[in-house]
């Protein structure tokens, strides 16, 4: 990425203002002039990184698998006390509809009957497909076959697709793009996650097959495995070197970095369930993720010279509490205040220019594990358990020299926590959720998949859910209800109630 990073994101950065006038999801599309000038490359790379999960997943998908909390009401209220809250929870629901799916369907347009751009046009493709799957999973059945063709075909109240129709198409075009992607053909040089290194995307490719295969686990079986097959005869990713990596830069930093470091740090904490789990285990990668400002009493106070990285004295915050009743568990913990509890730190994974991941080797190798533990596919699920693990951990050196984990601890830990017989799948799926940590829409929806980890749910009195102890999906956004009444209500009248307890599809007990 060294020749074109600089040059792309400035391409990038502009085409994002071009497109972030649009406030409806009935303006999908509508601008003539202001996108059918611009090369199609630089539009997947836009809808790219504005697929990187933002600050806004903290409130919802980080903290419902109970990874990050914050104990504050007003605005930022949502999962951290089960609350609805549209504000925050629209925050996929906009930014994939009215930028990521609008370039991508406006990529395959261009590029669809031009066999000069047969790799761009399966590259968007793919990523259409990844893109489609995290709308679907936080919400359900969702506009899919009519989306983003205002401009194209004059759509502007687009149908509702079922969730089943949605991912048994996603399996297709996963397949079929991926088997498309062709080393002989020219080349995208300009590509933002492998500099157009065909093999690298194929790899992506049938690892997001995988991983949408394996949603079907309790839905549809036979068809996992059968698409499981499909993946791994077609290759996944075979090292950290496969990963798919936003390397942020200063013109277009981490987005969950920016926030916590533009003054919204104190706001946010490590929950009790996550830090709990890494200091029971002696897990090395406490360490990287973790900081506390011992003995903090306000958020002024968050500074360098209170900063203490040290697991021993990793506290996590819980859940079930505001900011003014969470002083009991303050004082039951011996701390200063809630401002002692420990935190993400924003000088290292959560740094203006700290690295953005969107699929891992790590992940890919943990589903593989859960596969072959199926009888799905061959292979020894604890050898593959094990190298999950060991993946993750070397993955944190991508932050920097502070966070790597020394190959020693590494070995310390996986021969300490090997596969267990009758728990493959608690085991498989825990190490999941750590692998995906700040990778908010995946960490949550395989949470819901799997059942795994066991956690507690959020006792905070008032919580919008009746029926169901975590939040099963987002609801409909107040402006598509608003827009496309006709079509949401069929979605809702289809699927259920428009509750944070309706489960979707695949989420079956």
């Amino acid at each position: 990425m060294k020749i074109t990073y600089k040059q792309l994101l400035t391409c990038v950065c502009t085409l994002c203002l071009l497109t972030s006038c649009d406030k409806g999801f009935d303006e999908m599309n509508v601008n003539p002039i202001a996108l059918t000038g611009v090369e199609p490359s630089f539009q997947l790379n836009t809808a790219i990184l504005n697929s990187t999960p933002g600050y806004g997943n903290l409130s919802y998908e980080t903290t419902i698998v109970k990874q990050m909390i914050t104990p504050f009401s007003g605005q930022g209220s949502a999962a951290n006390f089960n609350q609805d809250n549209r504000t925050v929870s629209n925050g996929n629901w906009v930014n994939y509809y009215q930028s990521v799916i609008k370039e991508l369907t406006d990529v395959l347009a261009k590029t669809k009957d031009d066999p000069t751009r047969t790799n761009l046009y399966n590259m968007a493709r793919i990523w259409r497909a990844y893109s489609f799957m995290v709308l679907a999973d936080t919400y359900g059945d969702i506009p899919y076959t009519q989306a983003g063709k205002s401009y194209l075909e004059g759509v502007v109240a687009p149908v509702y697709d079922t969730q089943e129709a949605v991912y048994s198409d996603i399996l297709s075009e996963l397949d079929a793009a991926s088997a498309g992607l062709d080393a002989a053909k020219t080349k995208v040089a300009s590509d933002i996650l492998y500099d157009g290194d065909v093999v690298k995307w194929k790899r992506l490719g049938y690892s997001i097959l995988l991983r949408a295969a394996m949603r079907l686990s309790k839905v549809n079986p036979t068809k996992a495995a059968e698409y499981v097959g499909k993946a791994v005869a077609g290759g996944l990713m075979q090292s950290n070197d496969d990963n798919a990596i936003i390397r942020h830069t200063a013109s277009f930093t981490n987005p969950v970095g920016s926030q916590l470091n533009g003054g919204q740090s104190a706001f946010f904490y490590l929950a009790e369930d996550f830090v709990t789990y890494l200091s029971k285990n002696n897990d090395p990668r406490l360490a990287s993720i973790a900081v506390r400002y011992v003995g903090a009493t306000s958020g002024a106070q968050q500074v360098e010279s209170r900063a203490n990285r040290t697991p021993a004295v990793q506290i996590g915050a819980p859940l079930g509490y505001d900011n003014t009743t969470i002083s009991s568990a303050v004082t039951a913990s011996k701390l200063a205040s809630l401002w002692d509890y420990s935190q993400l730190d924003k000088t290292r994974m959560a740094a203006l220019l700290a690295p953005s991941f969107l699929v891992t080797y790590a992940q890919t190798q943990l589903l593989l594990a859960e596969a072959a533990f199926r009888k799905w596919t061959t292979g020894d699920a604890a050898t593959l358990y094990a190298n999950g693990i060991r993946s993750h951990m070397r993955q944190l050196a991508t932050y920097g020299t502070s966070t790597a984990v020394a190959e020693t601890a590494i070995t310390t830990y996986v021969t300490a926590n090997p596969l267990t017989a009758g728990k493959e799948l608690e085991h498989i799926n825990t190490q999941y959720w750590v692998a995906s940590f700040l990778m908010g829409p995946e960490t949550w929806a395989n949470f819901r998949r799997s059942g795994f980890p066991i956690l507690t749910p959020n006792p905070y009195p008032g919580s919008d859910l009746k029926t169901e102890p975590f939040i099963r999906r987002l609801t409909y956004t107040d402006a598509e209800l608003n827009v496309n009444k006709i079509n949401v209500q069929q979605a809702i009248s289809r699927q259920g109630p428009n509750l944070l307890d309706t489960r979707i599809w695949w989420d079956k007990k």
